[in-house]
């Protein structure tokens, strides 16, 4: 009897200790404050009032990572973590955290020391809950929300959460490591919801080639934010309350409320929204509604690796998700993350070029369906060529790493390679340089005698190699010469400009011939006459050089100049396909480009659109970019001007005539101004005796920029309707007053609701016109910083007067 009585006391007693066994949290999910968790294997978290959600220490490898979990699923997948600046915050075993009315929650290790708090303010904090949607919240007296973990995202949005301007989304680096990864989910100042790279360890994010964009950013109309709703729909809301959804084909299972529902973005860069049904105890995987982007390896950007690491090879598999390999030849950079960089096995070595024939160093693996596009990786195009000559140009290159062939084009590319990947609507092949393991020549097979005997037979065997090979290479050589002497003979008298280039020599007549005897004259510039022919099945410009004066140094500037042009390859450059050298003769081929110049287009009657003006002036400054900085040989245009920019059958922008001005007399024609330049464009360095560099051509882009955001002359003679009280025919005066006033407005016109609406965009470009064209070259930005600033990554301050030391009359 006293066993019983004994028994049925200790059962109350554990009966009235329940309630603080989960550590002080009510049933509607409530935490007060003091309450406290502590990192322990078996330790119990704060749950949610149905269970489904958890908050706590989440142990992860040696550590504890304080985070919310669905805790009636298996594997208990993270919804959220503690981070700080992209990095989780570890905690060591026997780490606390607590529920502070001064800071909220705050986390301290086992010595007491704080590792992390909430940022709320002082003594505000009554209690905590943890919410059956997954979003733990901090409240005041009076409800008030002090912090919420949904204003904390980490790679993961649930039902009821949004994301704000310039909320973020970060994958994590793989699989089992909760670091910031290469991948990044934002929703931009301008309404876009944009998928992104991520450069580690700096976390610069690259702007170009994203691998999503909700298209929302449209002036008025733009996203305001990313809602993930309580039906499962997640879409960017705009500024007149209507949605865009994110996807628009996906079926949601139903009924809705009996799934778990969440958007990751997961480790591979792939945005997914995933559901598991509730209750479900057989079911081990979360499945997938939909996932963005459509082809994640399909990305374009100049800049990054890519979905894979650099020189790797993207594939998707039937889920929709990226798989990563190396080409033959190479081996991971790190053998324990598959979606990393490769290395190649045997780095190619041009100390060995001309030593010893290529082809018996190296040999081609050939893929189908491969390419590594993208600029960045091309630094030789060759064409019409074969598969036997493409794979022969890579192999005889010290280079060359790859070459892709596509119909007749050879594309060279160097390492590292960019944005791998294998698709079956690309119909080329690519072919991959390998070093051959066996790189030396087979040693002599002597006989085995004694070490006298042997050293006896290697001075005799190195005699007779020695005479064999000196009368081999005096009867090759006489061959050789006799040869050339008689070849040379039926040659015409062309002049080489070496093997620096793979351009095409013409002869006069061949040139004649092409363009019909020099008779269709599409254009006249300061650097001579273009006439329009045809190659082949090619239509080229044939460009025949003037020059009133020739001194003895104009052959050797030709050479030099072809060469250095001949070895630029950018997709906003026109590409020089041949030359002519004859007597005195100078002609130059081109690509023929059929929308003509960027005058032509910029100041007709109609108007072009402000997004078409926007890409064309991007264009230009990335080909300037690579001529002043990514070329083995810098270059400086020195007139940079609209009919120097030509636009293909797409209407891209592509510089002409650059590097040609070195090639002519500083006085030789009327448009030029005793300098290197047009009138209107010319850098005021020019006339100062000052040292001249890349920034002329800055100044000049300043002032093009200015024409493309106006659609109007620099220099006009008419008076221009405008800013009242300055002088509108000069447009560097003109736009510099308007700015300062702030009618920029007059600037684009009345009929320009495109740029009116873009208004911040407007005066970025505005800004960045006027630092273009400061007299004080050092004020100047590069071309790299003015990209920058085009493109909003960087900030563009308020410019000062371009020209403080000009007088201006008006």
């Amino acid at each position: 009897m006293a066993f019983a009585t004994s028994t049925s006391t200790t059962f109350l007693f554990f009966l009235l200790l329940l309630p603080f066994s989960a550590v002080g949290q009510a049933d509607d999910g409530r935490v007060e404050v003091g309450s406290s968790l502590t990192a322990t294997k078996d330790g119990s978290p704060w749950l949610s009032p149905s269970g489904d959600f958890a908050f706590g220490f989440h142990p992860h490898a040696d550590r504890f990572l304080v985070s919310i979990w669905f805790d009636k699923v298996p594997a208990q997948p993270l919804v959220w973590y503690l981070f700080d600046d992209g990095n989780p915050i570890l905690a060591p075993a026997g780490s606390k955290i607590e529920l502070t009315a001064e800071n909220g929650l705050v986390l301290r290790d086992p010595r007491g020391q704080q590792l992390w708090r909430s940022d709320i303010a002082t003594n505000e904090a009554a209690y905590g809950v943890m919410n059956d949607t997954g979003n733990f919240v901090v409240r005041s007296r009076n409800s008030n929300v002090l912090w919420q973990s949904f204003d904390h995202p980490t790679n993961t949005l649930l039902p009821t959460q949004t994301l704000e301007i310039n909320g973020k989304l970060f994958s994590r680096l793989n699989e089992n490591n909760f670091s910031q990864g290469r991948f990044q989910l934002s929703f931009q100042n301008d309404g876009n919801l944009v998928l992104n790279m991520v450069n580690l360890p700096t976390k610069f994010v690259y702007q170009d080639g994203p691998f999503y964009t909700s298209n929302t950013a449209n002036g008025s109309n733009s996203g305001v934010r990313l809602i993930f709703n309580e039906s499962g729909q997640v879409y960017v809301l705009r500024k007149n309350g209507l949605p865009s959804y994110v996807e628009t084909g996906a079926t949601l299972p139903t009924p809705t409320p009996d799934f778990y529902h969440r958007v990751t973005l997961d480790f591979d860069g792939v945005f997914s929204h995933y559901y598991y049904p509730k209750g479900s105890t057989r079911v081990r995987n979360w499945s997938t509604v939909w996932s963005l982007p459509e082809n994640i390896c399909s990305r374009m950007g100049q800049r990054g690796s890519g979905a894979c690491g650099y020189n790797s090879i993207c594939r998707l598999n039937d889920s929709r998700r990226p798989t990563c390999s190396c080409p033959p030849g190479f081996s991971l950079l790190d053998p324990d993350d598959k979606y990393g960089s490769c290395k190649p096995d045997v780095e190619l070595d041009c100390r060995e070029d001309g030593r010893v024939a290529m082809e018996d160093l190296y040999d081609t693996t050939v893929l189908l369906n491969t390419d590594w596009p993208g600029e960045i990786n091309d630094y030789d195009l060759l064409q019409p060529y074969d598969e036997q000559d493409c794979r022969a140009a890579c192999l005889r290159d010290c280079m060359c790493a790859v070459a892709i062939l596509k119909d007749d084009s050879c594309w060279k590319k160097k390492l590292p390679l960019t944005n791998g990947r294998e698709d079956g609507g690309f119909s080329g092949k690519a072919f991959i340089k390998f070093t051959k393991r066996n790189r030396t020549l087979p040693s002599l097979n002597l006989p085995n005698v004694d070490e006298e005997n042997n050293k006896g037979t290697l001075i005799t065997i190195s005699t007779l190699l020695g005479t064999s090979m000196f009368i081999n290479f005096a009867l090759v050589g006489a061959f050789c010469l006799g040869f050339l002497s008689i070849y040379q003979k039926k040659l015409p008298k062309v002049e080489q400009v070496g093997l620096e280039t793979n351009l095409q020599v013409f002869t006069h007549e061949e040139l004649a011939e092409a363009t019909n005897g020099f008779k269709e004259e599409p254009g006249r510039g300061a650097f001579g006459i273009v006439y329009k022919g045809t190659i082949g099945m090619s239509t080229v410009a044939v460009k025949k050089l003037d020059r009133a004066v020739r001194d003895g140094n104009w052959d050797k500037e030709f050479k030099t100049e072809i060469n250095v042009i001949g070895q630029t390859h950018h997709k906003n450059l026109v590409r020089l396909l041949g030359f002519c050298q004859e007597k005195e003769q100078r002609l130059l081929v081109y690509e023929f480009l059929c929308n003509g110049t960027l005058a032509d287009y910029l100041f007709r009657n109609a108007k072009p659109s402000w997004n078409q003006r926007t890409q064309i002036a991007k264009s230009i400054a990335s080909g300037l970019l690579y001529l002043h900085e990514e070329c083995s040989t810098q270059i400086i245009h020195c007139d940079i001007k609209p009919e120097n920019i030509l636009l293909d059958h797409n209407y891209n922008a592509r510089i002409s005539d650059f590097g040609l001005s070195k090639l002519l007399m500083m006085d030789q024609t009327q448009t030029k101004t005793g300098i290197r330049g047009t009138k209107g464009y010319v850098a005021p360095e020019w006339f100062r005796n000052m040292p001249v560099t890349a920034k002329v051509d800055v100044y000049s882009f300043g002032v093009l920029l200015l024409e493309i955001i106006c659609c109007r002359r620099s220099v006009v003679v008419e008076e221009t309707a405008g800013c009242t009280d300055g002088d509108s025919s000069i447009l560097t005066y003109w736009a510099y007053d308007c700015f300062q006033e702030g009618t920029i407005d007059d600037l684009i016109g009345d009929d320009d609701m495109e740029a009116r609406h873009d208004r911040k965009s407007l005066e970025r470009w505005l800004m960045t016109a006027l630092w273009c064209i400061q007299e004080d070259p050092c004020l100047r930005p590069t071309m790299r910083k003015v990209t920058q600033m085009l493109e909003g990554v960087v900030q563009v301050t308020i410019p000062p007067n371009p020209s403080p030391f000009t007088i201006t009359v008006g």
